[in-house]
């Protein structure tokens, strides 16, 4: 946030405040997703795969191209923080930061999540989202947002001094190391920033501070995600529960999560290819 001004405004301030914006990354020439493949084949689903996220943990899961995803709120109001990597290449991850800059701070239904440079490609489409009716309330906050880092026990130390380890960062270090079976002070650096599902988030309006609030989400609740790539993921059930007081705790009422993938039937995606890796030549000018 910005403290009081000590430089006094020009003569022509108001004018440059009164420059309109524009769209930095305008999205008419980025290639649409397959939408209309995608819900007729999410019309006939076999579930292959499912798992509960206990509070205040996580766990990691194989999610391969072609199938479908679905985070549900089964007991209470609670927040995950989501993560996706290559399963091939796990230095090939989520980008939060330019998933917001082509989609906004927030996503739904025809979204897109992209992978990190150099692949720079679509990882995940959404293609359901049963919060989707929630829009913007009055504070200008949202649901499913890119806009978080993730609750870790760093900044935890720095605020708090206390040396917590349920934050997320910590839950997902633990559930990578565990399913790829290395060290979890390596698992870590491969955490990254995430997609915050059923998190109610924005802009406080006076310091542009970024607020949650108690979510929307409610049992039966899910968002659903398309995979462009064979993908691992991970998910954190966040010490916040709903998100309405706090975080980084145990003073918050938690509930678990439950991930579930499926499969499309035989012929239903024919023709669909998956996402293939970013088209510049990497020469950078040299």
């Amino acid at each position: 946030m910005k403290n009081k001004p000590e430089t006094p405004e020009p003569a022509d301030a108001a004018a440059r405040r009164a420059v309109a914006p524009i769209v930095c990354y305008p999205i008419d020439t980025l290639p649409a997703p397959e939408m209309d493949r995608y819900r007729a084949a999410r019309l006939d689903l076999t579930l292959v795969d499912e798992l509960v996220v206990q509070p205040r943990d996580a766990k990691c899961w194989s999610l391969p191209a072609g199938h479908f995803c679905r985070i549900v709120s089964i007991e209470g109001s609670q927040v995950g923080d989501l993560n996706f990597w290559n399963a091939h290449d796990l230095n090939e991850r989520f980008y939060s930061g330019k998933t917001r800059a082509l989609h906004g701070t927030h996503v739904s239904t025809g979204d897109q999540l992209w992978s990190t440079i150099p692949h720079i490609r679509p990882m995940a489409t959404v293609t359901h989202d049963t919060l989707d009716w929630y829009g913007w309330d009055e504070y200008g906050g949202s649901v499913h947002d890119v806009i978080g880092t993730r609750c870790d026990p760093y900044t935890n130390d720095i605020l708090n001094c206390v040396d917590y380890h349920y934050c997320c960062h910590s839950n997902l270090s633990r559930a990578l190391a565990g399913y790829t079976k290395t060290d979890v002070r390596d698992a870590e650096m491969l955490v990254h920033d995430v997609c915050n599902v059923f998190m109610a988030t924005g802009f406080m309006p006076e310091t542009k501070q970024y607020f949650m609030k108690a979510s929307p989400v409610r049992p039966g609740d899910f968002i659903e995600f398309f995979a462009e790539m064979d993908l691992i993921g991970g998910l954190s059930a966040c010490p916040g529960g709903d998100c309405s007081t706090g975080h980084s705790s145990d003073a918050a009422a938690c509930y678990p999560l439950k991930v579930e993938v499926y499969k499309p039937a035989d012929g239903a995606l024919e023709g669909w290819v998956p996402s293939k890796p970013n088209g510049y030549s990497r020469t950078h000018g040299t």
